[in-house]
């Protein structure tokens, strides 16, 4: 397969995965409204091509929580990633950090701490849910910081697991899930050798670490179902604030009050996301909710976006909107999942040198010489429909 956009990695993972672990990746919550909505409505913002402005080379970098990027892209936190590549978190975060971008580590991956910051020569990002398990939590933010970790990502949409029908029907979960996923494997035998084989153990890293024994991913949809916690406030933040030294960000704004609550709260910055439509279907899309929150706390902590970017140009509409940089969750996903010479931490880095030429392009034809310089100017203003 040829791959000559960030798009193709799509279906290179379709064909390389067993179905369970590529649905798992490509679905969204119940009927996937929102899900497809974060790409439709992004799209659907026309970009102000502007000739003869002189720009000449086009600077991407940034900087993000006292951090230099490359480009203003951050690998979003993705649980199981190291399903779909042997050690895949080992291999995006060494394409990330090669790409001088950011990883972001799930609590619920596969490899370890341990395992992945000494494999990159800059501090991973690390993702934590608020659990009822709150040793878990301590304990993995000890491990983070003595890692050298600096900038805390918490997950906010997620106190109870969205309705993601497509799992059941995949094989994720449900009725002889188990016996359904062995035999899909032994269809994909490419992912079966690399992965099911050699890129053992497969269990929850983080979470084994913790308990002293393997939580293996039998038991990823069980432990995860224990354990979020549905009655979670601001007040169960609080006590990270104030031990936390590094940079927190909350993931998982959508409303312009939740995220005036995250400037009272101290937090440094914020993730405007609907967990890529994973959870509750049938709320705002991303770049519809972006503009509000901006005009709300621009400039009072950093803002960040994800769900439904999925090329450079989608970068700078996420910036035109009011973006100070970007997540990307799927788009990397796909990449590493693509398999042979396509996947793995090439195929990452590929991507994150697609999104980087795309968004010179972008940037050169809308007149931005600097990331700066992208604003809702370089969007046709007809194309700002308001939600």
């Amino acid at each position: 397969m040829i791959i000559s956009s960030t798009t193709d990695y799509r279906e290179a993972a379709r064909r390389h995965l067993p179905p369970f672990l590529f649905h798992y990746i490509d679905g969204g919550a119940y009927a996937e409204q929102t899900m497809r909505r974060n790409m439709a409505d992004l799209q659907d913002l026309a970009l102000r091509q502007r000739v003869l402005k002189g720009v000449g080379q086009v600077d991407l970098s940034t900087r993000v929580f006292g951090e230099d990027f490359a480009l203003p892209v951050a690998l979003a936190p993705v649980g199981l990633t190291g399903m779909y590549a042997r050690r895949g978190e080992v291999q995006a975060a060494r394409a990330a950090a090669s790409r001088g971008v950011p990883f972001t580590m799930s609590s619920v991956s596969v490899c370890p701490i341990e395992e992945v910051q000494p494999a990159i020569d800059r501090p991973m990002w690390f993702q934590l849910y608020v659990l009822k398990d709150r040793g878990f939590m301590q304990n993995a933010l000890d491990r983070a910081w003595a890692a050298g970790v600096r900038t805390l990502v918490f997950t906010v949409d997620m106190p109870v697991p969205g309705a993601r029908y497509r799992d059941r029907h995949s094989g994720m979960s449900g009725p002889h899930a188990a016996m359904r996923r062995m035999l899909q494997a032994v269809t994909h035998p490419g992912w079966a050798w690399d992965v099911g084989l050699m890129g053992r153990p497969h269990d929850l890293g983080n979470v084994s670490a913790y308990l002293g024994k393997a939580i293996t991913l039998e038991d990823y949809v069980g432990w995860l179902g224990a354990n979020f916690d549905p009655s979670i406030g601001w007040r169960d933040l609080e006590w990270i604030r104030e031990s936390w030294k590094g940079s927190m960000v909350l993931k998982g704004i959508l409303d312009a009050d939740d995220a005036r609550d995250a400037v009272r709260f101290g937090a440094d910055g914020i993730v405007v996301s609907n967990h890529g439509g994973r959870q509750l279907d049938g709320v705002l899309s991303s770049a519809r909710a972006l503009p509000v929150i901006a005009d709300a706390v621009k400039g009072e902590l950093t803002l960040m976006a994800d769900s439904g970017i999925r090329s450079g140009l989608d970068v700078v509409r996420m910036l035109a909107l009011g973006a100070d940089a970007v997540m990307l969750g799927r788009a990397f996903v796909y990449a590493l999942a693509a398999g042979g010479a396509l996947g793995g931490e090439a195929g990452v880095a590929n991507l994150l040198d697609l999104v980087a030429s795309e968004m010179r392009v972008a940037m050169t034809l809308t007149g931005a010489r600097a990331i700066g310089e992208i604003s809702r100017e370089s969007l046709v203003s007809a194309g700002l429909v308001a939600p």
